[in-house]
């Protein structure tokens, strides 16, 4: 239980600060050895106009870009912390990663997961080792806020808010820079903004022309919100949908001071624009995407995107239910 005296989690935070290309790089050799330098892959698309390249973070071990930040952030923990373990809050996605990382290192592992996860993700948690606290998606999303959690012992990794983590996921960027220095575009799903953040800060150092942006989905949409009335806002017509790995009731204060300034702006796309990526997905590339993971190719191929050049969508995760997949796939006119 929280203790009386523990300091307020406003007085311990450390100011949001710009992720430097030297710790980016840092992060990229230290996660080396448990992460896997991922292709990016040319869509062929004879009926489209667009040049559009998939970065495959789905061929992940865990099916997802979140081990990059958790090997970092785990990676980075003091020895004499390591014994009381970590512990994270989690869809599903940061939580195989924060526990694949915990495995690895050796310790100990806990994960509070929304209790409406997907039952693969909960699953895959549970293979690696987690110990898995349910808990409803609204006192998950206060928890991710005040950094606490009932119980929770150990050192609390952060899916996204937190410099370790954010520097780990920058080194997609670093991989997207060096495979193809001629991008123009870079679109990646929006969820708690780490991902985001990551790439751009790793996009800005090495290729500053480039546009960064994010796609969201129409259901939970406040980094188009926040972008439009430029503050840190709410989306108060969020709804639970399939694409349970982006799109949040709201954009963290502190997320949006991370990214505001590096990101160009987000692409809303209808739920049935992403399950037509999905089946495209599937069916040109034999890339199976959960939701969030083809929400940056929709978003690509969307009537709301404007621009030239070669286009790299970040496929961030795969982790869906296959049943599940084929039926969404299946329903797409």
């Amino acid at each position: 239980m929280f203790g009386a005296n523990r300091p307020k989690m406003a007085d311990v935070l450390s100011d949001v600060r710009p992720i430097s290309l030297a710790e980016i790089e840092v992060a990229r050799d230290r996660i080396a050895g448990t992460i896997t330098r991922t292709p990016l892959v040319k869509l062929e698309l004879p009926a489209s106009s667009r040049e559009i390249y998939l970065k495959l973070e789905n061929l992940q071990p865990i099916n997802s870009f979140k081990l990059r930040g958790a090997a970092n952030a785990v990676g980075k923990l003091p020895e004499n912390r390591r014994a009381d373990g970590v512990w994270t809050i989690s869809a599903g996605n940061a939580g195989q990663g924060v526990a694949y990382a915990a495995r690895k290192a050796g310790v100990p592992c806990t994960v509070v997961t929304i209790d409406t996860a997907p039952e693969t993700k909960v699953e895959r948690m549970r293979v690696l080792g987690a110990t898995l606290v349910k808990a409803p998606f609204d006192a998950c999303w206060t928890a991710l806020e005040q950094r606490e959690f009932p119980g929770a012992k150990g050192t609390f990794v952060h899916p996204f808010d937190d410099d370790d983590f954010i520097a780990g996921n920058a080194s997609i960027g670093l991989e997207i820079a060096e495979d193809l220095p001629g991008v123009a575009v870079v679109i990646a799903a929006l969820g708690g903004g780490g991902l985001i953040t990551g790439i751009a800060s790793a996009l800005r150092a090495r290729l500053p022309h480039v546009r960064i942006l994010c796609a969201e989905p129409e259901t939970a949409a406040p980094g188009a919100l926040s972008f439009a009335t430029g503050v840190a806002s709410t989306f108060e017509g969020w709804k639970a949908t399939f694409v349970d790995g982006a799109g949040g009731k709201s954009v963290f204060p502190r997320m949006w001071q991370r990214f505001k300034d590096v990101v160009d702006g987000s692409i809303v796309v209808s739920l049935a624009e992403t399950k037509r990526a999905m089946r495209i997905l599937a069916e040109k590339a034999r890339v199976i995407a959960e939701g969030a993971g083809a929400l940056p190719l929709a978003a690509a191929l969307s009537s709301n995107f404007v621009g030239d050049g070669p286009i790299v969508v970040v496929i961030s995760g795969g982790n869906i239910d296959l049943g599940t997949f084929c039926e969404l796939i299946a329903s797409v006119d």
